[in-house]
């Protein structure tokens, strides 16, 4: 039986909302099968490198060829976009020669070791199994479960969520903790294949899209990458991150992103720094967010914790509606004390409690002031 079969009501009903399938329009495209997923269109379009020839050129000419070919591909995609038969541009048969797809997991590789997929640019030697910031070590993902998800946003769900382990932050009231603060079992290591096979199984069994996520997807990206030239399911590929990538890794990532899934958590980095033990996160997010917004569809996520309204929310409802307004934006209430807050709740007593309703009710006020509105299942949206 399909899990299809059993899906929240509000997940048909959103797609009635004009705003929703406005902003979402990319993303509903693929999900009902009209337009193909970007992947495959990266997949399509083929280099003039040989195959020997891309393990050789140094990483600064790769990385010259990956912004031309991102002007080929943006050309390729608003074709595909406008055409009135979108799949006519995709070759049905295998293609031989190297396409765009294989120059991106060749510059992953290479941005794997020394590590430098997020910003923490740790330099790990992750090829010869060495453990990065993230606790991630290998050029293997390890992916701790996987299933159809019911509780995402409602056009989400049913999500076909891949929770992989390790992370580079250190959120001191992860709800993931045991999931995010370790590194994988040798019993969890997944290859591109099985990765790739993990993907097929959610999408035959009734996932509307793959969600990587996890703990957090950015370390895996080689072998996401990888997993896609397996793939040819119609799929949309969601991207569910705490946005904490290197400059480089967000260009791999950005073309083969259906919808984007961001949190934006702090409106500051001395909250992220006190929390989440990360340096410098309102730009690099804010950064990474803004070219989401420009190349997809996102949905970014803001969680309100206690005592931050005014120096968290305040600020991230300011940005986004000065720089990403064509997303849509989930304000949610859904903060508990985890992990350390709990194991130290001396240390955290600001945070050991859940959101109050007067705070809550701030964040909606500060929200409709800045020209927010909504919601529409829990998604607010601007004008």
């Amino acid at each position: 039986m399909r899990y299809i079969e059993f899906v929240r009501p509000d997940s048909l009903r959103v797609w009635k909302n004009d705003k929703v399938r406005e902003r979402l329009s990319w993303y509903y495209s693929v999900m009902r099968g009209v337009m193909p997923p970007k992947y495959l269109i990266v997949k399509n379009l083929t280099i003039d490198l040989k195959k020997n020839e891309l393990t050789v050129i140094s990483t600064e000419e790769l990385l010259k060829e990956h912004t031309r070919l991102q002007k080929a591909f943006n050309e390729l995609w608003s074709e595909i976009r406008e055409s009135k038969d979108p799949w006519k541009h995709l070759k049905n048969k295998v293609i031989e020669t190297p396409t765009f797809l294989d120059l991106k997991i060749e510059l992953a590789d290479r941005l794997a070791s020394p590590c430098r997929l997020c910003e923490w640019r740790c330099g790990a030697l992750r090829s010869e199994g060495r453990m990065g910031y993230c606790r991630v070590h290998g050029l293997n993902a390890y992916v701790d479960t996987f299933f159809h998800h019911m509780g995402e946003e409602a056009p989400l769900v049913p999500s076909g969520t891949i929770f992989y382990v390790g992370c580079n932050f250190r959120c001191v009231y992860c709800q993931n903790w045991s999931i995010s603060q370790r590194e994988g079992l040798p019993s969890e290591e997944k290859t591109s294949e099985e990765l790739a096979d993990i993907q097929k199984w959610l999408a035959l069994n009734g996932a509307i899209n793959i969600n990587h996520v996890g703990g957090d997807p950015t370390p895996n990206i080689p072998v996401i990458l990888k997993s896609l030239k397996y793939l040819d399911i119609k799929t949309p590929q969601l991207w569910n991150s705490n946005m904490y990538l290197s400059s480089e890794a967000m260009e791999l990532v950005r073309d083969v992103i259906d919808i984007w899934l961001p949190d934006l958590k702090y409106g500051n980095n001395a909250c992220a720094l006190k929390y989440s033990v990360v340096k410098n996160y309102f730009e690099v997010a804010s950064r990474n967010i803004r070219i989401a917004h420009d190349s997809g569809d996102v949905i970014i996520r803001h969680l309100v914790l206690p005592n931050h309204v005014e120096c968290c929310t305040r600020n991230v409802l300011k940005w986004i509606s000065e720089n990403t307004r064509r997303a849509l934006t989930n304000i949610m209430d859904q903060y508990r004390p985890e992990y350390l807050v709990v194991r130290q709740p001396d240390k955290w007593s600001e945070i050991r409690r859940r959101v109050s309703t007067e705070e809550l009710r701030k964040a909606f006020e500060i929200a409709r002031d800045y020209g927010f509105e909504g919601p529409v299942e829990d998604l607010w949206y601007l004008e």
